[in-house]
């Protein structure tokens, strides 16, 4: 294959400590590019890395990129920031495909966060001030559309964990569990995490939590949008940060890359059909995500190729257990070889990097593994794929099926019935210090238009924690159940 794309350099950091022995998210970045080049063994490659993509983080700088490039000595690449919402797979698929067509010879694709640094500020009553970076990168990659529609602003604001607590109440419903059952499934699913981060000496929590610790709210993990804690939810306020350097084979050739750095990318899959979880037509199958994941394994199968170790995006449970379902995966094996982004640390906009920067150092280590990592943008609203070995035993092959994906998936119409009946099709419940504070119900009315409904009232709210409301039949007045 001319110019096959491959991963030569890795750069992977985490900090903890006070507030004066941790950096802020864009020094972050800068050792960890640094890593990275160290890491490929030759210097020289900064003078091929034609760009710099870096996904957009919780800091202000306006062109990160930019700045490491011109500290460095590549300040002829082409910067770019990924805003919130375009998948981190994308920035590498894109990267792969420039190097095959030729368009680049190197790219650098960084991201760090430094939440935890913040925290640290608040708690020691110091103030937290980034270095200011005011020009812009050349390019800005966003999203095309909105995450949400007003009536799901309304209903459940912006945080994610709602929307994720109503597709799980879908997942529970559709596989018939108990309330109980469900809880219990969920607690052990998690504990396992919890084991394997605690034997991943780059988890930000190695401490083990058990099943019951897990399903169980107390004063150190509060209940948010029943039936999630806060210890299955994605642990953001940390400090990390990584970095892939991908660069042609003849690049790395010519720069005496040796191999035992090399890692290939094998074949990858995306989706960017976006549509608001109210209009999902079906909230526990979506259709690029099986698309996106056929796509993956027919590939890879046609070249005897099969995955061995898994990283699937984790942050809350019922996105891996959609993908556990699309990939088939017997229940016995691992979903994680990180512990997750509850244990190993969700850097916002950059978990998918991170973990990809162990998975790749894992099959360095053990050349015989082939990984499979999959990655989540919005409100399980986009999903990627990618597998990664050693060696390189297929031509690299990607594919985004936004396009077939739109035409199974259309968005469901929403009612303008203020009163109705219809059939709730997700649930949760939002908590705030432990306490109910009101119920959200997604529900589809007799003309098969969408609603999103609430209730305040107590012993409905009080119910929706002991008896499974999805498939019921409600009556709605004003927008309110009752």
């Amino acid at each position: 294959m001319k110019n096959r794309p491959v991963l030569i350099g890795i750069g992977s950091l985490q900090q903890k400590g006070s507030f004066d022995e941790l950096d802020e998210a864009l020094i972050l970045m800068e050792k960890v590019t640094l890593s990275a080049i160290q890491d490929s063994e030759n210097p020289s490659i900064v003078d091929y890395i034609d760009e710099v993509q870096v996904p957009k983080g919780d800091w202000a700088y306006r062109d990160p990129g930019k700045w490491i490039a011109e500290k460095h000595g590549f300040s002829h690449a082409q910067t770019s920031v990924n805003k919130i919402g375009v998948l981190q797979q994308n920035l590498i698929n894109s990267a792969c495909a420039k190097i095959i067509n030729g368009d680049i010879r190197a790219s650098l694709i960084v991201g760090g966060e430094a939440r935890y640094k913040k925290i640290q500020a608040l708690k020691e009553g110091l103030e937290f001030e980034e270095i200011q970076l005011t020009v812009n990168p050349d390019h800005y990659v966003k999203a095309k559309q909105d995450l949400y529609i007003p009536e799901e602003i309304e209903a459940l604001g912006m945080m994610a964990v709602g929307y994720y607590a109503i597709i799980e109440s879908a997942m529970r419903y559709k596989h018939q569990r108990t309330l109980q059952e469900h809880e219990n499934f969920l607690g052990s699913y998690y504990e396992r995490f919890s084991e394997i981060a605690q034997q991943n000496p780059h988890a930000w929590n190695q401490k083990v939590f058990t099943a019951e610790e897990i399903k169980t709210p107390s004063e150190k993990n509060q209940r948010i949008a029943y039936p999630y804690n806060k210890l299955h939810n994605s642990s953001w306020n940390v400090n990390q940060a990584s970095a892939l350097i991908l660069c042609s084979e003849e690049l790395a050739d010519k720069l005496n890359v040796p191999t035992s750095k090399r890692v290939y990318p094998l074949v990858s899959s995306e989706t960017n059909h976006m549509i608001a979880v109210a209009q999902r037509p079906h909230l526990t199958r979506p259709a690029g995500l099986y698309l996106a994941t056929d796509f993956l394994l027919e590939s890879a199968g046609s070249h005897q190729i099969k995955p061995s170790i898994f990283e699937l995006y984790s942050c809350f449970p019922v996105a891996v257990q959609l993908f556990a379902e699309a990939l088939n995966l017997p229940d016995a094996t691992d979903k994680t070889i990180t512990g997750g982004m509850p244990f190993a640390g969700g850097p916002l906009n950059n978990y998918m990097l991170h973990a990809t920067a162990q998975m790749l150092e894992s099959i360095r280590n053990k050349p015989s593994e082939i990984g499979l990592i999959t990655g989540v943008s919005g409100l399980m609203t986009k999903q990627a794929l990618a597998i990664w070995g050693k060696e390189p035993l297929m031509d690299f092959q990607s594919k985004d099926v936004t396009s077939e994906a739109s035409r199974i998936d259309i968005p469901v119409a929403m009612s303008a019935n203020n009163d109705g009946e219809g059939t709730v099709l997700g649930c949760t419940t939002l908590f705030e210090h432990n306490e109910a504070v009101k119920s959200i119900f997604y529900v589809e009315d007799s003309q098969r238009e969408r609603k999103v409904l609430t209730s305040t009232d107590k012993d409905i709210v009080k119910n929706l924690g002991e008896q499974e409301w999805v498939g019921k039949k409600i009556c709605f007045k004003n927008n309110q159940v009752y």
